[in-house]
């Protein structure tokens, strides 16, 4: 996946563009008002599905799992053994936000991110020429942090794609979320791997073909 850019904005170099990382359904529905992305990735973190969703792929009775970011020190201390490699880096995308839309962007992302997440700065990593730096400092990302109510910490992998496979809310399945996910890491980079996001696909998938291919409808929310 290219950087892509709107020619018509200009952000003046002075001033500090809002840029906001996704490593979740902001991969593949960003926010409005995007006039650039950029694929990259992150360090000391993992991506794990170790968030309840109550408002959106799933309910307050049922909550669905929602992937977080989690301090790789953090996640072994409350995972206990985590079956999946240490060299998986967590891939996603940086949206620079017009400026003119920033405030407006910020409310809508604050609002969409509700259900247990803080915004934290977080440097932005790419390749290039075979060598990894920092292509964006500080930009922001909603973090849902270990000591947030909303955070599940490891569950056996049986159990979660059992899980997520059941689990609807108001924006669908939380399978489709988990599919989309899935596919658009993939199309991110030719090193964008990511062990635990395709072995709950897999898992999912399989479920899906005992119970006789059930496919999952597109959704237009997160």
């Amino acid at each position: 996946m290219a950087s892509t850019e709107t020619p018509s904005t200009v952000i003046s170099p002075e001033e500090r563009p809002y840029v906001v990382f996704g490593y979740g359904s902001l991969i593949f529905k960003p926010p409005p008002h995007v006039v650039k992305e950029t694929p990259g990735f992150l360090k000391g973190y993992v991506r794990r599905f170790a968030q309840k969703s109550h408002d959106h792929r799933g309910t307050p009775e049922n909550p669905g799992r929602v992937v977080t970011l989690v301090h790789k020190e953090d996640w072994d201390h409350v995972s206990g053994s985590d079956p999946f490699p240490d060299e998986n880096v967590v891939w996603g995308v940086a949206h620079t936000i017009d400026p003119a839309y920033a405030a407006e962007v910020r409310d809508y992302l604050d609002y969409r991110e509700k259900d247990g997440y803080t915004l934290e700065e977080i440097d932005i990593y790419g390749l290039e020429g075979g060598h990894e730096k920092v292509v964006i400092p500080k930009a922001y990302c909603y973090v849902g942090r270990p000591d947030n109510p909303s955070f599940i910490g490891s569950e056996p992998i049986d159990e979660l794609a059992e899980r997520i496979w059941h689990s609807v809310g108001p924006s669908g399945p939380n399978k489709e979320y988990l599919y989309r996910l899935a596919e658009a890491v993939r199309r991110l980079a030719p090193e964008s791997h990511d062990s635990h996001l395709f072995e709950l696909e897999t898992r999912c998938r399989d479920l899906d073909e005992k119970a006789g291919g059930n496919s999952v409808s597109s959704s237009d929310t997160r």
